[in-house]
């Protein structure tokens, strides 16, 4: 890197995510058949009511500056969705909506982060949590899963990570990238140990909520000792397909959302004035709307859980939630594969780009370097035929 860039951004990674899906374009640009399993994109179009609202915004002349919290309506039904589905209060000074659940995200770091507060980010992990941390003046704490307790910290871990120092817990359920869902007993057991701790904040990323195969969604900040404690983090990408429309939003204690407002009338100002109008639109609608997704995602599930099970040296879970598969690939770490040694993940995962010509992501950027990632938010037919070029690889 430049030495004239900052201190900050030399020492920042990549996202990983969106490093592979460049290169999975760069290739299909120059004729290579890649199939992308790397990105968590929903393959299903906008649904046509959505879709409805956002040109009837336009025909009715929204182009002006939006609130930087945005509009006020659109507040409103955020309020009515996390009553209706999560049994949560706020009121409007509660809620900032943001350009994307990950500037949601970057806003909550830059706010609540001085130099040297730890965070604990529950491995593994969605992978800007321990940059957007980083660039803050954080320091990010790993705890530790294994794919055998489906990925999920104990109370006896959580316990012994914390520190004076520490100042944030962030954790994602439905998790990205393992698909795992912590139920309220689970939760319940994790806020004993939190509530003994008054100055910790709890994030949590809820941006796959609907998408869940568990039975029931439950979240940290409906439990009342840990409400005025808790920020939850949601936005329409996932569950609504509307990735590109870049609408993420925040339910928190007043004086949270305050600095929030704050810190994103320096840096963006309001999120985009259309994507709002058809948000207000999404959020009113019953999530039944969207079941139709969650019902292909769980068919999906399914079958490349069966279809890796037929391949030697991948260990998987059953995720319960969100659309990612997260195996232990480690069998082949120390193995020669076709010329290519095989030492770390992202050996692993090159090395399916290259031969089996199939996207994923490793799973150090998570922060497991056991695993690697693989999204099912794609085709059963490209589901199909990924994992018969990975079966092929491998042999």
């Amino acid at each position: 890197m430049d030495k004239r860039l900052s201190k900050r951004i030399n020492e920042m990674t990549t996202s990983a995510t969106l490093a592979m899906a460049a290169k999975t374009r760069e290739l299909t640009e120059q004729g290579v058949d890649i199939i992308g399993l790397s990105l968590g994109e929903p393959d299903f179009n906008i649904p046509d009511f959505v879709k409805e609202s956002a040109i009837k915004a336009i025909e009715d002349n929204y182009h002006t500056y939006p609130p930087v919290d945005g509009y006020l309506d659109l507040k409103r039904a955020i309020i009515n969705k996390f009553k209706r589905d999560n049994e949560l209060t706020y009121t409007p000074s509660q809620i900032v909506v943001s350009t994307g659940a990950k500037q949601s995200l970057a806003n909550l770091t830059m706010v609540l982060l001085n130099e040297g507060d730890e965070v604990l980010l529950p491995a593994p992990y969605w992978v800007s949590y321990a940059d957007q941390c980083r660039v803050a003046g954080g320091i990010p704490k790993e705890i530790s899963t294994t794919i055998e307790t489906n990925f999920k910290v104990t109370p006896q871990a959580l316990e012994e990570a914390i520190t004076p120092k520490t100042k944030l817990i962030i954790y994602s359920s439905p998790c990205n990238p393992s698909g795992s869902v912590y139920s309220k007993i689970e939760l319940r057991a994790l806020a004993d140990v939190l509530v003994k701790y008054p100055d910790i904040i709890v994030i949590s990323d809820e941006i796959y909520e609907h998408i869940n195969f568990s039975g029931g969604h439950f979240s940290m900040a409906q439990f009342d000792d840990m409400y005025d404690r808790t920020v939850v983090v949601n936005g329409v990408s996932k569950a609504f397909a509307m990735t590109g429309w870049r609408i993420g939003y925040i339910g928190a204690p007043e004086w949270i959302a305050s600095a929030c407002n704050k810190m994103q009338g320096q840096v963006t100002s309001g999120a985009n004035v259309i994507a709002q109008r058809a948000t207000i639109t999404a959020l009113e609608a019953s999530p039944e709307k969207i079941r139709f997704m969650v019902d292909a995602f769980k068919r999906r599930r399914k079958l490349i859980i069966d279809l890796l099970s037929e391949i030697k040296g991948f260990k998987t879970n059953k995720p319960e939630g969100a659309f990612y598969i997260f195996p232990d690939i480690s069998y082949y770490f120390g193995k020669t594969l076709k010329g290519h040694n095989i030492n770390t993940a992202s050996d692993f995962s090159l090395y399916l780009l290259e031969e089996a010509k199939v996207a994923t992501v490793t799973g150090e950027a998570f922060g497991d370097s056991n695993c690697i990632r693989l999204s099912y938010a794609a085709s059963e037919n490209q589901i199909k035929e990924a994992i018969r070029r990975i079966k092929e690889a491998l042999m």
